[in-house]
């Protein structure tokens, strides 16, 4: 089974479901229908107590040789621990989901329900002919959030952003060092020579001094 039993969900409400429960789904069933339309709140504590062993669940079906309970009135009940943990968690899950989108902290239980889910066949060992079936359950769990005005839409909370750890604060030594670091290095600017000092110096001239008495070649 695929989604939820429930054809139509409303706006304004948080869900979850758990699958493959390896639990009696009549007790779940039971359990489920003593906090179907009670507060979150209520629910969470009789299921926490349930769970401890504390306090027994009417049964109103699936109740043949079963004995009375005066907690309950005088009504046939019995004491489903592991049930109620499983539910419970599931109730914990829809709440969670609740609040990530942000329909408050109060939810009322609009459905809860459990069902009957797969059949495993176990053979005996040892090539014996006694055989056992295991049963699994889903159980599934709709919550109403606070009511909202119309003309207003809900929004999940925004995330808050990871604080980022101060860095030490540098010394005067050090923040000189960085100074200098991050300061460039000055750039040379080019000298302009003029055009006819520059042909000079490409051109150098071998002058040979003039002696008295020497002769020239002639």
């Amino acid at each position: 089974m695929k989604g939820y039993s429930m054809n139509e969900i409303p706006e304004n409400c948080a869900k979850a479901r758990l699958e493959g429960v390896n639990a009696s789904y009549k007790e779940l069933a039971e359990v489920c229908g003593r906090i179907r339309n009670k507060k979150s709140d209520w629910a969470i504590s009789f299921l926490e107590q349930v769970a401890e062993g504390e306090l027994p669940v009417m049964f109103k079906r699936h109740n043949k040789n079963m004995g009375h309970r005066h907690e309950v009135g005088g009504r046939k009940g019995r004491y489903p621990q592991k049930a109620a943990q499983f539910v419970l968690k599931t109730l914990q899950s829809a709440i969670a989901n609740g609040k990530n989108m942000g329909l408050g902290e109060v939810y009322t239980i609009l459905a809860a329900s459990a069902n009957k889910k797969d059949i495993y066949p176990r053979l005996a060992p040892k090539g014996r002919q006694a055989r056992s079936f295991l049963e699994t359950a889903r159980i599934e769990i709709i919550l109403k959030g606070s009511d909202v005005p119309k003309g207003v839409t809900v929004t999940a909370p925004k995330k808050q952003a990871s604080k980022e750890t101060p860095r030490p604060a540098e010394t005067s030594s050090d923040a000189k060092t960085s100074e200098t670091k991050k300061a460039p290095a000055p750039k040379k600017e080019p000298v302009h020579q003029h055009k006819h000092d520059v042909e000079k110096k490409e051109k150098k001239v071998d002058v040979i001094p003039h002696q008295h008495g020497e002769k020239t070649k002639g």
